[in-house]
């Protein structure tokens, strides 16, 4: 039944969107074209912002920079307890995710998803948002320039979800919840 339902409601909803412009009397294939020029038109303004991120991305995960990152901030996740297998993760996490979610299934595959590590990452994956990314595209769109304070506070709201994606897990698994 489900798979009967989801076959169905992409070209269900296509037949009630023509059917809803033909009844409000709208000239449903120019709109059509109007609309499909606009998304050209929008793919065409993200081009070269989506090429930069994932050159950059490219860049990070193959010349070992991340590796580097990893050995200067393991003393500080030591000192707080995180599980260093999680930390490529909430580095890649804010800047893509394609390549957070290769990362989280590598995770998983290796420790399982009911681990303690397991259920970090899931948390983490719910819990933050590929922010780099996502301001990246909605502000060239528009235009917006100067982004420094919405970066800002995006990177301290995925920094507190990680934080406590590891606190509440921990607690979780502790049974102490």
């Amino acid at each position: 039944m489900i798979n009967y339902i989801s076959s169905i409601i992409i070209p269900l909803m296509i037949v009630l969107i023509i059917l809803y412009g033909i009844y409000e009397k709208q000239k449903v294939f120019d709109l059509f074209i109007q609309g499909a020029t606009e998304g050209i038109t929008i793919v065409a303004k993200l081009f070269p912002t989506l090429l930069g991120i994932f050159l950059a991305i490219g860049l990070l995960r193959n010349s070992g920079v991340l590796e580097l990152i990893l050995t200067i901030i393991e003393p500080i996740i030591n000192l707080f307890n995180i599980p260093k297998e999680i930390m490529p993760l909430a580095l890649l996490r804010p800047i893509s995710g394609s390549a957070s979610l290769g990362i989280a299934t590598d995770i998983m595959k290796q420790y399982g998803p009911d681990s303690l590590i397991g259920m970090i990452v899931s948390t983490i994956m719910g819990a933050t948002e590929t922010t780099i990314y996502t301001i990246a595209v909605y502000t060239s769109i528009v235009g917006i320039k100067k982004i420094r304070f919405v970066l800002i506070a995006a990177l301290i709201a995925d920094v507190v979800g990680m934080i406590l994606a590891v606190v509440l897990c921990r607690l979780v698994s502790n049974g102490f919840c």
